[in-house]
């Protein structure tokens, strides 16, 4: 008995060191690192080119009226962010690799603390449903492709 206490303390100091750590790296990181330096844009003009696909799926599509509706009056149309507003979301800084799909569930669920960017904090989008994330989602994973980024 003494020593699972012993190895589930550790587990727990472990897992805590190591949620520290990983926040004090998210810390330590210049808020523009990788993106665009976007000092010499006017406000509020688009930041990225976006090229738009030739079809999108019809999940997409839905997912693209749900996105104009509640997101591109700050990520601008077709995620191609607002310079003093917000970040284009067609950007590697989202590519499925480094922000999975979950991410942008809990960013419109709770909102997001800046730190890829310095146009401030995200507030959780109001009145938008688990389901049209998902569909917001996949109708940006098909302009990421679109424009390179997988």
């Amino acid at each position: 008995m003494r020593n699972f206490t012993g190895v589930t303390l550790l587990l727990v100091v472990f897992g805590i060191c190591l949620f520290v750590w990983n926040r004090l790296e998210i810390g330590q990181q210049p808020l523009s690192s990788g993106s665009p330096d976007v000092t010499e844009l006017e406000e509020p003009s688009v930041i990225a080119e976006v090229t738009l696909p030739d079809q999108l799926s019809e999940n997409a599509q839905i997912g693209k009226r749900a996105f104009e509706a509640k997101c591109a009056v700050c990520h601008g149309q077709g995620a191609a962010g607002k310079n003093g507003v917000a970040p284009p979301l067609v950007h590697s800084i989202y590519r499925p690799g480094h922000h999975a799909d979950v991410a942008f569930l809990i960013a419109a669920r709770n909102g997001v603390r800046a730190h890829h960017w310095k146009f401030g904090n995200m507030p959780p989008v109001e009145g938008i449903t688990e389901g049209e994330v998902r569909l917001v989602t996949q109708y940006i994973r098909e302009l990421q492709r679109a424009n390179g980024i997988e």
